[in-house]
């Protein structure tokens, strides 16, 4: 199973267009999205090239293979235009025999964890910054962001052969 996850595209048509050549070149199984798609929230300032109705019809292009949470910027309005559930606060997936538990990270973090079985993997996004590291025997992963990263990268994370990789992105 090959994967490719990703967060906080805040509606930036630029970002999401390198995801999805990304996803060509990959063909991952899934796409995996941790929430925050279109809008870009009251707290960040416009990310490149802005355009929540460009992104709409990228996404949807590929509801075939998309797995989203809800992150703290989607709403009802939302789910209405994009053709995937988008509004679920956590998901888990089983791949390879390995726990994932999905969520964006603003109900629940590595320094909140949820009651998992050790061994699991935490994967949220939320802060904009890349992670890798271990919590009580819970690997906790964020890809860092697509479009408004706050570590000074922009990236998302590929899943293959039962290892987790960053993908980073230059301008």
């Amino acid at each position: 199973m090959k994967l490719i996850i990703a967060s906080d595209i805040h509606g930036s048509a630029y970002w999401c267009r390198r995801l999805c050549d990304l996803v060509a070149a990959e063909q991952p199984d899934r796409l995996v999205l941790l929430g925050d798609l279109l809008y870009h929230g009251p707290r960040n300032d416009l990310p490149r090239d802005y355009a929540p109705k460009k992104v709409i019809p990228m996404l949807n292009g590929l509801r075939e293979i998309i797995l989203a949470v809800r992150g703290n910027c989607e709403a009802e309005v939302d789910q209405m235009v994009l053709t995937f559930p988008c509004m679920a606060d956590c998901a888990q997936l089983l791949v390879d025999g390995q726990s994932l538990y999905l969520t964006h990270g603003h109900h629940g973090s590595p320094q909140a964890l949820p009651p998992l079985p050790k061994g699991s993997v935490f994967l949220s996004g939320h802060t904009h910054v890349k992670l890798d590291k271990v919590v009580d025997g819970i690997r906790c992963l964020n890809p860092g962001s697509v479009s408004i990263p706050k570590d000074g990268s922009h990236s998302c994370m590929i899943y293959e052969n039962g290892t987790f990789r960053f993908h980073i992105w230059e301008e």
